[in-house]
């Protein structure tokens, strides 16, 4: 009789495991864009440029997306000119990597400047997860320098986003 009831206990078990265990949820960086979903910093609608998009999930879960990496730095440098508290260090970051399209850590990544390929509003820092693809894109589209995260500066950002415009 023990061994009959640990059995039962042990099927419904295994049942409650099954049924909870559905599909994993998505990524909070790979949950699609609302169609009106806008850049953060300059209000375009992120949607139309799936390949660019860029996110931050500040420490108290707040998602921000965004049309390019540059955006996305502007905002990181100052989140208080658009409105949220400063202090978005801690944040997660993700943008996609320029080949594959697949999110990658935005901290990690490499990032080639000044190439002869645009992103929605002009020039834009272009991620890659490895070293060896961004070089190989800075050899073909005539970048002018690869930078990591913390070489990038707020100068720099307002520098290339100066006279930019949308394409």
């Amino acid at each position: 009789m023990k061994k009959r009831i640990f059995s039962l206990v042990a099927a419904l078990a295994a049942v409650v495991l099954l049924l909870g265990a559905g599909p994993a949820a998505a990524a909070w960086f790979d949950t699609p864009v609302q169609k009106d979903e806008r850049c953060a910093v300059c209000g375009m609608f992120v949607v139309k440029y799936p390949a660019w998009l860029a996110r931050i999930k500040r420490a108290d879960g707040t998602v921000r997306s965004f049309d390019g990496v540059k955006d996305m730095m502007v905002y990181y440098f100052d989140p208080t000119r658009f409105g949220d508290p400063a202090g978005p260090d801690k944040a997660e970051i993700r943008v996609k990597d320029y080949y594959n399209l697949r999110w990658i850590d935005g901290r990690k990544a490499f990032y080639v400047v000044g190439s002869d390929v645009y992103g929605p509003m002009g020039h834009e820092f272009i991620p890659f997860a490895l070293r060896e693809a961004a070089e190989a894109f800075s050899k073909d589209h005539h970048g002018k320098k690869i930078l990591t995260f913390d070489a990038i500066t707020p100068q720099q950002v307002e520098k290339m986003r100066a006279g930019h415009r949308m394409r």
